[in-house]
């Protein structure tokens, strides 16, 4: 025979088991409906700006992107190969949002540009450090 103890949490746990359960179903409910706008948004080529995710800023004034509440695709031209580009708005989105990017800087390199500026920076950065561990004395 059980003690009320062990019923009580027993019941307990399988009350908390259901309220998980039911906050992952209204997330998944919260993702297929965010998705759903997504696709919207994409039909019309635009997405809507959340502000609240954005990176603060000390400035006076506002982007133009916040003022309209929407991203729109924008065209840039590469300043390293001079490829014509369009920043799409998921790009734009993933940049100011998930980022944190300023919110007044714009797309100046297409991605092969971007991919071979990090590598080149990379190569730098590792070249510095392996000088440095080589001026360093060994301690011995």
């Amino acid at each position: 025979m059980k003690r009320s103890k062990q019923t009580r949490d027993e019941i307990e746990a399988k009350q908390r088991k259901a309220e998980e359960w039911r906050r992952t179903l209204a997330q998944r409910a919260a993702e297929r409906q965010r998705l759903r706008d997504y696709k919207i948004a994409l039909a019309r080529d635009e997405v809507a700006v959340v502000t609240s995710q954005l990176a603060p800023s000390n400035s006076y004034s506002i982007p133009d992107f916040v003022e309209r509440g929407t991203y729109r695709p924008e065209p840039s031209v590469c300043k390293d190969c001079g490829l014509a580009e369009v920043w799409t708005p998921l790009q734009q989105k993933w940049w100011y949002e998930t980022a944190k990017g300023d919110v007044f800087t714009k797309a100046v390199r297409c991605r092969a540009c971007r991919t071979r500026a990090r590598a080149r920076k990379s190569a730098a950065r590792r070249v510095h450090l392996e000088g440095l561990a080589r001026k360093k004395p060994s301690a011995t």
